[in-house]
């Protein structure tokens, strides 16, 4: 229920120094759409490619679809904002733009540990692996990651729902994102504090403990290959997907581990860049582009365009 008398919350954005807004507007445009159109390339290749029907690819694919939504329900409203000077959002904008980005952000933590599990699978049992990957588990898998995603997004957009706002409405922030909005609640917001507490140690940090600990297997079995090129071909592969992954997990383990009343907005929106935009922009570079089998997918894709 809607206990709230704001109808209306102001942005406030990254900055207020008018000389620093051309600038961070080029950079996020520019970072946006490197995102937007990079994850969107690969959801294509991997659609119009039969042979990237198999579940590491669609484990991708996911991934590529989870952080186009991700930026695009915050980084337009944004730049909007930084253009036209415009930064107001309705409260029913601002609790749609809420539920998104928390969804967002509890499907890429899961599928992170997801796609970690199937590489574990594929590097230390690799006769077994199209027995235990199969199309059945991937389906399964990914339910799973949407019905933690979405359950995850219900109680704290619900929880958020039940607050009264009752003034100020400005939101010291880029986006409408819970901490912000629990530094403005005229009502007492322990339930919710307790809720992201709970959110922030099962899901970041358990996922990242999941992933991790799948990681440690994958360069256990990487040390018994015994030519050296092999050896740094792999390493190079999964020392970038754990700085990927660590790059997502701290900043979303720093922010929301916190009570409302520690947060300093000016350093944590500079945190929140990171994983709504800096990781998103890494995924496609780090996951995909760099594989080969995707290269030949995406060249695909290009040569049917051109035909």
């Amino acid at each position: 229920m809607n206990n709230s008398i704001v109808r209306e919350f102001m942005i406030l954005g990254l900055t207020q120094k008018s000389e620093l807004q051309g600038i961070l507007f080029i950079i996020f445009l520019f970072t946006y759409l490197v995102a937007f159109f990079g994850n969107l390339l690969i959801v294509i290749a991997i659609i119009y490619n039969t042979t990237l029907h198999t579940p590491m690819y669609i484990l991708l694919l996911a991934l590529a679809v989870v952080d186009i939504i991700c930026t695009t329900s915050i980084i337009p409203k944004m730049l909007g904002t930084m253009l036209t000077s415009e930064n107001s959002i309705s409260y029913g904008g601002c609790m749609s733009q809420l539920f998104f980005f928390t969804w967002s952000l509890g499907a890429e933590m899961v599928l992170f540990t997801t796609m970690a599990y199937d590489r574990y699978v594929a590097i230390c049992f690799p006769l077994r692996y199209s027995t235990i990957m199969n199309h059945y588990t991937c389906a399964t898998m990914l339910s799973i990651v949407m019905g933690i995603a979405v359950t995850n997004s219900w109680v704290h957009t619900g929880l958020i729902l039940r607050l009264t706002f009752c003034g100020p409405n400005a939101i010291d922030h880029f986006f409408c994102e819970i901490p912000p909005l629990l530094a403005l609640s005229c009502s007492p917001v322990r339930v919710n504090e307790v809720m992201v507490y709970v959110a922030d140690i099962t899901l970041a940090v358990g996922d990242f403990t999941l992933t991790c600990i799948s990681y440690g297997f994958i360069i256990a079995a990487i040390l018994r290959i015994r030519t050296t090129e092999g050896k740094r071909k792999a390493f190079s592969t999964c020392s970038s997907h754990l700085m990927v992954v660590a790059l997502y997990y701290s900043p979303v383990i720093y922010t929301y581990i916190r009570p409302a009343s520690s947060y300093t907005f000016e350093r944590d929106k500079v945190v929140a860049a990171l994983y709504t935009l800096v990781t998103p922009t890494l995924n496609p570079i780090v996951y995909s582009f760099r594989n080969k089998e995707m290269q030949a997918g995406i060249r695909k894709v290009f040569a049917f365009l051109k035909g």
